[in-house]
């Protein structure tokens, strides 16, 4: 279905065999959170969505975990707010990464953001995983 999906969007997307429920439950109690619906997915499909020079839109399940414990380290916490109120699952391929925000009670919204590496900001980019991979594919997302 998803892979469908991002053929109808643009044929340059590659693909990844799919992650397990299991691996998706280990990064969501590592964190205590709840991933969004259509991110676990797409993971259950395809393992990480990528694009043009294999610029990881959506991280495999062992990258969302890494990526994610590097940026809650206490090094980062000097020179950023923290980012446990956020789960990083892509990137920009400047060096900003895209994440979903993370309420009191541990639910990922469904509203993609981009964290700016250079100033710390982080700006609201789609309401959605689909809208996000659509609108990064067609330029509409301005960093």
């Amino acid at each position: 279905m998803w892979k469908d999906y991002f053929r109808g969007v643009s044929e340059e997307y590659t693909f990844s065999s799919p992650a397990s429920r299991d691996e998706i439950a280990k990064v969501e109690s590592l964190f205590h959170v709840t991933l969004p619906r259509e991110l676990k997915e797409i993971l259950l499909e395809t393992n990480g969505v990528r694009a043009i020079y294999d610029l990881g839109l959506i991280w495999p399940v062992d990258r969302i975990k890494n990526e994610n414990k590097h940026y809650r380290d206490d090094h980062f916490q000097e020179y950023y707010m923290p980012f446990d109120n956020l789960v990083f699952f892509g990137e920009s391929g400047i060096g900003d990464l895209f994440a979903f925000p993370v309420t009191g009670d541990g639910i990922c919204k469904e509203d993609v953001f981009v964290w700016n590496h250079e100033n710390d900001s982080r700006k609201w980019v789609a309401p959605s995983v689909s809208k996000y991979l659509e609108w990064s594919l067609k330029g509409m997302i301005k960093i």
